[in-house]
């Protein structure tokens, strides 16, 4: 794609003559162009272990259809929109720029949001050593299956292997053993943007389950529970945050069951997406209040205000790259992305549209008017893109836009430049709209607004009708077979939920699980029971097939 230029002049100088044929003699027929054809692009080969073949790249669009085989659609949408490429370490992949720039989109809205708190950033080492690791029992067995580890150093064979860290409670509380020694040096309160590893063997997916992902996760120390309790509904409140604000992706905010919480923790909160097209909850973060465990574990003590002897307070909470991810699923068509405006790398993209018949002064004009909508918009801090390229055609232009789900496409063409208008494109919608020169710069912000509200409502419209309320095993299963969620009164036990699991999975899917025990509880009827124990219920939950 062709750089937007820095003087229009030297693109016509580059570009108008393959836009534009000699007038013909006096007499003489002018002669056809001829289109030229698109370059193809080359089969990217997918690397050895990398995960499932990749289709030929030589023409936009998707050949499969989100509807027919959506774990289809989604691994051919990531490679073909350029977010990612496969790699030769099955379950790992390369994200390319159009995936990063989102991530750092999210990653600037947390990060200013947590240090308004009083969060600072930080970074401790990926290595852990194995007597460390296993400080906390119930921790280390929560993660072992997934630990990864360093046992050989060139041609030797290492005298301790070293785990790469799945998470970093034990990379970090040591450290803050020595830092936290009087209630003066709390609240501690330290996040870091870092790699995990994880080596998960169960049906990797880019982005969604991988074995080595980008994440933040956070780590405070706090003298008393309140205060710890605080944050964590603070930080989850972010969470939520980044998926409907930004990722336009709704949610439910609960807590964890005993049998789903945190390994070690006190208790877990969760933001909890659904997608719909699969029948699928995710997970979509996490805040734990990890109580006073890990720092009895670690000696994690410090001198009260009356001289005394405290343990702190301690939380941690994480958000990864999981979350493009579940904006992908959610709103992603047979076309491609569709990109919410606030995390899009590109929020419009400006397509000139000359006739191979145009003077040159007609293109030149026309790309200095596109050269002015791109400063006027981008003095609005509206993300601009401009295809000034010749070698395709506008259709051919149109479906790669679409393909990176780009949410607005504005066209400029001969007709437009008489008429001193433009032509606004959605791409969650199609809907087009004609604005006057002088409209755009507001029109344009504003629509991106709108946009941004749409996708969530169309995307919560469809979320709360997959929430099906059931008092009953056999509407349960009902649910499950709709792809939907069940709304359950029960009795929470960790037995009740490991025999819905059980019982719930069928030859064709996977058993259900607790998604979360959401904040906003409907009333409990008297005596009501659990629906699948027949015991007297204690709250209503929300379970579901999941990743």
């Amino acid at each position: 794609m062709s750089p937007d230029p820095v003087a229009v002049e030297e693109v016509v100088a580059e570009q108008v003559a393959d836009l534009c044929v000699a007038a013909p003699a006096e007499g003489e027929k002018p002669k056809k162009e001829k289109k030229p054809k698109p370059q193809k692009e080359k089969k990217e080969k997918p690397a050895q272990g990398g995960g499932k073949e990749l289709k030929k790249e030589t023409q936009l669009g998707l050949s499969t259809k989100k509807a027919d085989d959506f774990s289809k659609w989604y691994s051919e949408l990531v490679v073909a929109s350029e977010l990612i490429s496969y790699y030769d370490v099955s379950g790992c992949y390369i994200l390319r720029p159009w995936a990063f720039s989102m991530w750092e989109v999210v990653q600037r809205w947390f990060d200013d949001n947590i240090k308004k708190l009083g969060v600072q950033n930080a970074y401790f080492p990926m290595f852990i050593t194995e007597d460390v690791l296993n400080t906390e029992k119930d921790h280390v067995e929560g993660f072992a299956p997934e630990v990864a580890w360093v046992t050989r150093a060139g041609n030797s064979e290492m005298d301790k292997p070293i785990a790469i860290r799945p998470t970093s409670e034990t990379v970090m509380y040591p450290y803050y053993a020595q830092w936290i020694r009087s209630h003066r040096d709390l609240p501690l309160r330290l996040n870091q943007w870092t790699n995990v590893v994880r080596w998960e063997f169960k049906y990797p997916t880019p982005f969604i389950r991988s074995r080595e992902f980008l994440w933040q996760e956070g780590h405070t120390a706090f003298a008393t529970q309140a205060e710890a309790d605080t944050e964590v509904r603070q930080i989850l409140d972010f969470y939520a945050g980044v998926y409907q604000e930004l990722l336009a992706v709704p949610v439910t905010q609960g807590q964890k069951s005993d049998k789903e919480k945190f390994a070690g923790a006190l208790y877990t909160t969760t933001v909890e997406a659904f997608i719909p097209d699969n029948g699928r909850g995710v997970q979509g973060a996490t805040s734990h209040c990890l109580g006073q465990n890990f720092s009895k574990m670690f000696g994690i003590e410090f001198e009260t205000e009356d001289h005394g002897k405290s343990h702190a307070w301690q939380n941690s909470w994480g958000l990864t790259t999981r979350s493009l991810g579940v904006m992908i699923m959610t709103h992603g068509d047979d076309k491609g992305l569709v990109l919410p405006p606030r995390v899009a790398p590109k929020q419009v993209v400006i397509i000139p549209i000359p006739k191979s018949s145009s003077a040159p002064e007609q293109v030149a004009a026309m790309f200095e008017q596109v050269k002015a909508f791109k400063a006027s918009l981008e003095s609005s801090s509206v993300r601009v893109e401009t295809d000034y390229r010749t070698n395709y055609t506008p259709g051919w232009k149109y479906n790669h836009w679409e393909l990176r789900g780009v949410p607005i496409r504005m066209e400029l063409g001969p007709k437009d430049m008489d008429n001193k208008t433009v032509v606004l494109a959605r791409r969650d919608t199609g809907a087009k709209e004609f604005v006057p020169w002088d409209q755009v710069a507001t029109r344009v912000p504003e629509l991106l607004e709108q946009i941004q509200a749409d996708m969530l409502a169309k995307a919560k419209a469809r979320y709360d009708a997959c929430v099906e309320t059931v008092t009953t095993w056999e509407a349960f299963m009902a649910a499950l077979n709709n792809k939907h969620m069940a709304l359950a009164p029960w009795a929470d036990e960790e037995e009740v939920e490991e025999d819905v699991k059980k019982r719930s999975a069928t030859a064709d899917a996977m058993g259900a699980k607790t998604l979360c025990i959401p904040f906003e509880q409907p009333p409990l009827p008297e005596g009501a029971v659990c629906f699948a124990s027949g015991k007297p219920a204690k709250n209503w939950a929300l379970w579901g097939r999941s990743y």
